[in-house]
């Protein structure tokens, strides 16, 4: 393969003088130079139809109908997205169909790592695993390349392996310099050592008990759902004809004039969203669907066999004051053998993941036991300070990963997430297995298949060093432009820079003024995140069809807290249907879709279903007579149950004043029978809920319990909206 030419050593001789009189540090330097030179002459050497606007999706399905194509990509992920962008790049007439949106699978559910897999550099060790060992090596490759291509979207991220047994200390430090060694060049940073007392003063949330000291390596962290709609929107500026929410119904197949056997030529479609069907013709087709890969085979021979095995990982969100800034964690052996990662993203933190067999479905659901195996394993390397409570979880899902499967395992743990390219005898190319990392290089592969099979006329790979959507333009301190020029928060403005990239200045001047000395423009779709009303427009622009699209993808909103994406999505939809001419009809049913994605997928349990679970309460005799107590303060009358008159009342005799909207939210996250009121077993069932930490931050039970403070005291209260859990 190309990339393993590129890491051979040049020999001495010959450069030798170069190598004396620069020193090996600068050779480095001087060869990442030359490459990069050699990476920009070749970009400018490509056209981009669409480098200017990109076309409507209106635009694109006729194109699909009206073009024979030398390739169709079926997958809109990210191996699917690398496949159209590696053919686009090639001057082939490509085209990629994906049936739901582009990035909605496995890609946009991942760690949000890039990374070469310390975990796999051990096993290839261990086991003398050299297929291993290279997967590593190329993933290490492709981890440099991917931070240099989209440095927007991504960015090295410290991680630290923290030590408990001396004996170990020697044994990971190995294995982390080991890691650095197979990166050569390309490593991001070295990895070092830290004593006890540095290694809390970096993670003071660490268990300090029998610490002996960590190590701290580096890997690459990114966006993963806007980094596979960037290679996609990437793909399209060069020509690719792109749609999501185009499913393929059957395989299209041809009698071959020279041996009289079936041959596929393209894919009978279907537009999701309107139920039309139409052909698209090409002289090659690549099957890249991730866990559907089986499905797409057998559209192509009912008895092939299925060669690929689902894993589901699953992954939850807390708060971001359970970790640093800039500092990860890694668990390289939890109770049951698995790793867990526990990392910043986004300004919360992130911990997964689990690894068990699993059905393919297009709708995983994260299980109540993952998560709390998650919690658990957590709890282990924190502080017995830190309560990790299961009501800290703000958003959690489920990923399936889709494994290469291996006949002689007997779990997935052990299976190799390699890749392989299969050819069928009518012709399908199938990309099956691999990492997100390696996404660039599997694609090549595939292409370099394909075209060898199906004799197309096409050029050599060139997408190593190509810069992917909103690449150009970036630079660090973007943000401040945006803040000077626009008038934007400066959060907001970090965010769409780190976003969009250079793409950040379209964004800003669709914002609308928002009436305030400051910020003069951007209003944020939820106080808490920098997301703004103007990326719902923009997102439209990037081919996003419904509400989901939003919350999941064009904003990760729904990944980071189901509770702030629920109570944007009126505002999401309003905006869609506006710019989109939806129906009233369409409006709601976009938001009854949109609520049961964050429920089921994004582990959004309500309030109510939360105390529902809980009902057996673990209140003592004296707590349930002082939760009585503060009840009756509201419920003067001696009702038995409070409403959200009588909330106001007692907030107005303390001057306090909230909208009535918001207020009738606080009630309803508790209200489990949903019949306006909050009788005082639901109240009681709150409590009991809190203190097991199955619920955190009530709302409600804060509001009441200061109120009563200062019912007691008459001083004023102040009332601050909380996280909130799920």
């Amino acid at each position: 393969m190309a990339f393993r030419k590129a890491l051979k050593r040049t020999a001495i001789v010959g450069g030798g003088a170069v190598a004396t009189v620069f020193g090996l540090s600068q050779l480095m330097e001087y060869r990442k130079k030359q490459a990069r030179l050699a990476h920009v002459a070749a970009e400018a050497q490509l056209k981009a139809p669409f480098a200017d606007e990109l076309p409507t999706r209106r635009g694109q399905l006729t194109r699909l109908k009206e073009t024979e194509f030398d390739v169709l990509v079926v997958g809109g992920g990210a191996t699917g997205a690398g496949c159209a962008l590696d053919a686009a790049t090639r001057n082939l007439k490509t085209a990629l169909v994906e049936r739901s949106d582009f990035s909605s699978g496995t890609s946009s559910r991942s760690t949000k790592l890039i990374h070469g897999g310390v975990r796999y550099l051990q096993k290839a060790i261990m086991k003398l695993d050299y297929e291993q060992y290279m997967m590593v090596k190329e993933a290490l490759h492709e981890r440099a390349n991917l931070l240099e291509i989209a440095p927007h979207l991504s960015a090295p991220l410290p991680i630290m392996l923290p030590v408990y047994k001396w004996w170990q200390l020697p044994y990971y430090w190995a294995g982390i310099k080991m890691y650095d060694l197979v990166a050569g060049i390309q490593c991001l940073k070295s990895s070092y050592m830290l004593s006890k007392t540095k290694a809390l003063e970096l993670f003071p949330m660490l268990k300090k008990d029998k610490l002996v000291g960590a190590i701290v390596y580096y890997d690459g962290q990114h966006n993963d759902a806007r980094m596979n709609l960037a290679i996609a929107l990437t793909a399209g500026r060069y020509g690719a004809a792109m749609a999501n929410y185009t499913e393929v119904v059957h395989l299209l197949k041809e009698k071959d004039p020279q041996n009289g056997t079936d041959k596929v030529c393209g894919a009978r479609c279907r537009d999701v969203l309107t139920g039309e069907e139409f052909d698209v013709k090409a002289k090659c087709v690549i099957n890249a669907t991730g866990p559907f890969t089986d499905s797409v085979r057998k559209m192509d021979n009912q008895e092939s066999t299925n060669i690929c095995q689902p894993s589901a990982g699953v992954h939850i969100v807390i708060p971001g004051y359970y970790s640093p800034d800039n500092m990860g964690l890694l668990d390289p052996a939890t109770s049951d053998g698995r790793v867990i990662f526990f990392l910043p993203w986004e300004k919360m933190t992130i911990a997964g993941t689990t690894d068990t067999p699993t059905n393919v479905t297009a709708h995983p659901i994260p299980g109540e036991d993952d998560i709390n195996f998650i919690l658990s394993e957590v709890r282990n390397y924190l502080s017995p300070d830190v309560e990790v409570r299961r009501g800290d979880v703000l958003a959690a899902w489920s990923g399936i990963r889709p494994l290469v499967t291996d006949p002689n395992s007997k779990d997935t743990q052990s299976i190799c997430r390699n890749h392989i390219v299969t050819l069928s005898n009518s012709g399908l190319v199938t990309i099956a297995g691999g990492k997100w990392t390696t996404y660039r290089s599997m694609a090549e592969e595939t292409l370099d298949a394909a075209i060898k099979a199906h004799t197309l006329p096409a050029e050599t790979c060139k997408t190593v060093g190509l810069m992917l959507e909103g690449a150009k333009g970036w630079t660090p301190t973007l943000y401040i432009r945006l803040v000077q020029d626009y008038g934007l928060e400066q959060e907001v403005a970090q965010h769409l820079a780190s976003t969009y990239g250079g793409k950040a200045y379209d964004v800003a001047k669709m914002a609308l003024v928002t009436g305030q000395r400051w910020p003069i423009v951007g209003k944020r779709l939820v106080s808490e995140f920098p997301y703004i009303e103007a990326e719902v427009l923009y997102a439209v622009k990037e081919y996003a069809c419904t509400a989901i699209d939003i919350i999941a993808r064009r904003t990760r909103l729904g990944f980071l807290n189901v509770q702030a994406a629920d109570e944007a999505l009126p505002r999401i939809v309003q905006i869609m249907a506006k710019e989109l001419g939806w129906s009233q009809e369409r409006r709601t049913a976009e938001l009854e879709a949109a609520k049961k994605f964050l429920y089921q997928e994004m582990g959004y349990r309500s309030r109510s279903e939360q105390l529902t679970k809980t009902s057996e309460m673990n209140l003592d005799n004296q707590e349930i007579a002082r939760y009585k107590k503060r009840f009756h303060k509201f419920d003067k009358e001696s009702k038995g149950f409070i409403t959200t008159l009588d909330v106001q009342q007692v907030l107005e005799s303390i001057n306090v004043h909230i909208d009535e909207n918001a207020l009738h939210e606080i009630l309803n996250e508790v209200d489990v029978n949903k019949n306006g009121q909050i009788e005082i077993g639901e109240f009681l069932q709150l409590m009991s809920a809190v203190k097991k930490g199955q619920v955190s931050d009530s709302r409600l039970a804060i509001l009441m319990k200061s109120a009563e403070e200062t019912l007691d005291e008459r001083g004023p209260v102040t009332v601050d909206r909380s996280g909130g859990g799920v």
